[in-house]
């Protein structure tokens, strides 16, 4: 901070800001790399509203390694002996009667998020009846599970088999969005956006041939399909995919079901 700066000070705090240099100073240099503010007029600034967004994990953490003061003491002894405390159920609870208590006095704004899990049959059954018991507080977020898994058994445990690999007690909880696999009209649609973000050109015979063998295979096999196709049709001087490209590349390349197709067929040619 120097002469020329525009500054405030935080009554509570009593940290010094600085919001730039005072646009009266702009012509003093030919390059200057500094952000110019108008300098305000009237009364000096006494009251500021700050919003600050942070989330119930951010408190956790700010709670359970406190930083101390700012003197030089307090960084000493930061350095001396640093504070290593894990976040436990009570401070949870003292972090949410807190927070609860700010939301009552309207000082603070409950905004609930969004919570989405992946592979969540990779989940054991002890962060099932953890998630089981947070979903019942009242700050809950809205949470989100994805699975690719029919029945099978619950991680963590050896005969507990259920649906998705969620237990029953969490499952009867939860809104089980229904899906249905793309048609072809809908996988070419996909690929066409795809090779768009990709930049690759491709013809409109092309996109149904991947979309053919899209139904036949999986969607992901036939997007992954279009970069070896494009680098085949430029080896060949073209810009554009064709159909016989992407016939070559899929010859070419296995997906996953003719692989374990090949491999039943010939077990007998490969090391056990």
């Amino acid at each position: 901070v120097e002469v020329g700066d525009v500054i405030y000070i935080e009554a509570n705090s009593g940290a010094v800001k600085r919001q730039g240099r005072s646009d009266a100073y702009a012509t003093e240099f030919d390059l200057e790399a500094e952000e110019y503010v108008p300098l305000p007029k009237g009364d000096v600034h006494k009251k500021k509203d700050v919003i600050q967004d942070v989330t119930l994990h951010d408190l956790d953490v700010a709670n359970a390694r406190p930083q101390g003061g700012q003197d030089i003491l307090s960084m000493m002894g930061q350095l001396m002996k640093p504070r290593k405390t894990e976040i436990t159920d009570k401070l949870r609870k003292e972090i949410n009667k807190v927070v609860n208590k700010y939301i009552d006095q309207g000082i603070a704004e409950l905004v609930p998020g969004v919570l989405f899990i992946d592979e969540v049959h990779m989940l054991d059954i002890e962060c099932f009846t953890y998630l089981h018991r947070a979903l019942e507080s009242s700050i809950a977020p809205i949470v989100i599970f994805a699975t690719n898994r029919g029945r099978c058994t619950v991680r963590g445990t050896e005969d507990v088999v259920s649906p998705h690999g969620i237990p029953l007690d969490l499952l009867d909880r939860l809104m089980i969005v229904r899906t249905l696999p793309y048609s072809q009209e809908e996988m070419v649609q996909i690929l066409r956006i795809r090779a768009q973000t990709e930049g690759i050109e491709i013809d409109e015979e092309s996109l149904q041939s991947l979309g053919e063998i899209g139904t036949h295979t999986t969607l992901r096999y036939a997007a992954q399909l279009l970069s070896p196709s494009s680098l085949l049709a430029k080896v060949n001087g073209r810009s554009s995919i064709r159909k016989e490209d992407v016939k070559e590349i899929s010859d070419l390349f296995h997906d996953a079901k003719s692989s374990a197709k090949i491999l039943a067929e010939h077990n007998d040619k490969y090391m056990q």
